[in-house]
């Protein structure tokens, strides 16, 4: 790919690691904060370059900020961490006021990141789910299998526990033409409701450490399995990381925590 660009841009980079309090863990997201909305090429060409799970594009528009999403492939329609990790970089430098609410303009509507006793909270969509069979291609991967759903774009698999969840081994050329949420219930003496994993081969993630989006599903999923609608989740990536979760109506609250671990410019 060709990029010709007629004037040189600096871009204030930052690197933030979302659901978590520890550096390196969690989910890294990159942030581009913008004085104007460049083409898509240029947008998908620091997203490749960054070759994180999502870099998020920040403009200032009206009340808020206009948010875009990119993979390392394309543009995404909903991201949790990134916009997590926005939120806490905006507030962290003064670019939103402390305690106040943050308005983001989306591909999924207005999205609100509010903060509450140390946590940031997110306003998202929940979005339902409904059964179906398991893909002939992935039904060498999994052997026991509770339930499968499918929703919006991908499909959950539940698993007989937490465990087997955390012990997956992935098989990342079967899994590349799926998105795919493997889920089971924590153990008794876990401090957590559920675990979780999330693959998305097709936007170019074989793995995502944690992923906002994937609980917006498991949030309904878990309410209708655990018959209660606050929980406690652990994405059990290599990475790892913790989410409070809420489903509220047609809404989820999701609730992390997040730590800079960079920042720069992209000179282009």
């Amino acid at each position: 790919m060709y990029l010709n660009f007629t004037s040189a841009m600096n871009i204030p980079y930052f690197q933030v690691d979302a659901f978590t309090r520890v550096p390196f863990k969690g989910n890294p997201a990159g942030i581009c904060l913008l004085e104007n909305m460049p083409d898509d090429t240029l947008l998908t060409a620091i997203a490749a370059e960054n070759n994180l799970s999502e870099t998020a594009f920040l403009l200032p528009e009206g009340a808020g900020y206009r948010l875009r999403w990119f993979s390392p492939l394309l543009e995404i329609p909903l991201c949790g961490h990134a916009t997590l990790a926005s939120a806490h970089m905006l507030w962290e430098n003064g670019l939103a006021p402390e305690g106040a609410p943050i308005s983001f303009y989306t591909l999924s509507g207005t999205l609100t990141a509010y903060q509450e006793n140390g946590w940031i909270v997110l306003d998202f969509p929940a979005r339902g789910h409904e059964p179906v069979t398991l893909p002939d291609a992935l039904q060498p991967l999994f052997k026991d299998v509770v339930q499968v759903t499918y929703s919006f774009d991908r499909y959950i698999v539940e698993l007989p526990s937490g465990e087997a969840v955390a012990a997956f081994v992935p098989d990342a050329a079967i899994l590349r033409a799926y998105r795919c949420i493997i889920t089971g219930k924590a153990d008794a003496d876990s401090p957590y409701d559920f675990i979780s994993r999330y693959f998305a081969g097709p936007i170019g993630v074989d793995e995502d450490p944690v992923t906002g989006s994937a609980h917006c599903s498991l949030a309904p999923y878990w309410a209708e399995r655990l018959h209660k609608n606050e929980f406690l989740a652990w994405q059990a990536s290599k990475r790892g990381g913790e989410l409070k979760v809420t489903l509220k109506g047609d809404r989820v609250l999701l609730k992390g925590e997040a730590v800079t671990v960079m920042n720069g410019q992209f000179s282009i």
